[in-house]
């Protein structure tokens, strides 16, 4: 199963994340299929800058986004509003 997930980047204590479409079964920061954007907590405010139609692209083709990846979706308008 394809995974939309971060990839830790960034010096020791300083992280940046890449989101990324990769195989389940790969290591965190391991093997990707493709990069669809960043993420940089760090910055002030945080930086979010996501490839909207890829990331449209995996979700359609059957991708499953990791909780904090759905979050960051949902910020950025590309998923709906979680319902409660």
């Amino acid at each position: 199963m394809i995974r939309l997930r971060l990839k830790r980047m960034g010096a020791k204590k300083r992280p940046s994340y890449r989101i990324v479409a990769a195989e389940s079964s790969s290591p965190r920061d391991g093997r990707i299929i493709e990069s669809i954007g960043h993420y940089d907590p760090i910055t002030e405010p945080a930086t979010l800058k996501i490839n909207e139609e890829r990331a449209k692209h995996w979700l359609s083709v059957g991708a499953q986004p990791s909780d904090t990846v759905a979050a960051l979706l949902r910020k950025q308008g590309i998923l709906p509003a979680k319902t409660a």
